[in-house]
């Protein structure tokens, strides 16, 4: 990998000086950025001030981090000080792909349909169609849709292009006996509860309605350069938060930039997953906020609502 943006200058005696390594200072450099972009968008201190302690881990290594990766894989990088399984899954994918999800949305860049693109099988049409489908926005989701044999269900693919596609992703992503060995799931399966999903989802359109929340400048579909998407990091339940309104060529194409809400969630540990909250519009939750993929839940998350309103009701 390498690159000619320069590296930036450390600024203070103490801190680590570049390193002879470009895969280093590149890592580094990101991870820098993104502390940086956590703390002038309000997010919790914790998260940014552990991607600088991932950081100087990265630019004082002795060794090149892909080289460690490679003979090591995941263990070898989680065994570093300051690098747990969710900055380690990072790392790996800027080392596999070139991309880091997580900085282009803090910088306002995330094309999902473009990182489809890079997995061999997947064009223009069929990446849209996964995105617009499933409404997802990493490898590693499509990966799950993989798992669970949903992605040869999209129209046009088929049970032997699907195989294909996966087997080819799967290799990608488990490069260095890295990444589906050892990835460690998530404390539950699904992540947050979805009661605490639709509560993050209202608060962020409530504050986001009345601009108080920082606003960043998305590439996409914003030819004057303008900073107009809300971005909102909390802290609810032991989960961290970043929520952005969806900035993609579908939700543009049919009015919902200010409807569809994709919700990232992260533990302690960085383990990030990823959930899109609309408004449904039609069936029993027609006129409700719904978390795609967990409808079912939500169903009963508003039964449960319904039913303690009527109880009350009947007590007075």
């Amino acid at each position: 990998m390498t690159t000619d943006r320069p590296i930036q200058e450390a600024g203070q005696a103490q801190q680590p000086q570049p390193s002879a390594n470009r895969d280093n200072d590149l890592i580094a450099m990101q991870l820098r950025e993104g502390a940086d972009l956590l703390h002038a968008q309000g997010a919790n201190p914790f998260r940014a001030g552990a991607y600088r302690k991932a950081a100087d881990t990265v630019a004082r290594l002795p060794q090149s981090i892909r080289n460690l990766f490679d003979e090591q894989g995941r263990e070898g990088l989680e065994a570093l000080p300051g690098i747990g399984r969710g900055i380690a899954s990072s790392i790996i994918e800027m080392l596999i792909t070139g991309r880091w999800a997580q900085l282009q949305r803090l910088r306002g860049e995330t094309d999902p349909e473009k990182l489809f693109q890079v997995v061999p099988g997947i064009g223009p049409d069929l990446a849209r169609q996964i995105h617009d489908t499933f409404h997802i926005e990493t490898l590693e989701a499509l990966e799950l849709l993989c798992a669970d044999g949903r992605l040869e269900k999209v129209p046009g693919i088929g049970r032997r292009r699907a195989q294909a596609i996966c087997a080819t992703l799967t290799a990608m992503l488990d490069r260095g006996r890295a990444i589906r060995r050892s990835r460690m799931p998530l404390p539950t399966p699904h992540g947050p509860a979805v009661g605490l999903l639709l509560e993050i989802d209202r608060e962020y359109r409530e504050k986001a309605a009345a601009g108080k929340l920082a606003t960043i400048a998305p590439r996409r579909f914003n030819p004057k350069g303008e900073a107009w998407l809300p971005v909102m990091h909390a802290r609810r339940g032991g989960w961290h938060f970043t929520v952005l309104y969806s900035n993609t060529a579908r939700a543009h194409e049919l009015g919902r930039t200010r409807d569809w809400v994709v919700v990232y969630f992260y533990d302690d540990e960085h383990a990030e997953g990823q959930h899109t909250i609309v408004t449904e519009v039609r069936g029993a939750l027609a006129g409700k906020r719904v978390v795609r993929g967990r409808e079912a839940e939500c169903r009963a998350h508003y039964t449960a609502l319904e039913n303690h309103v009527a109880a009350t009701e009947g007590a007075r």
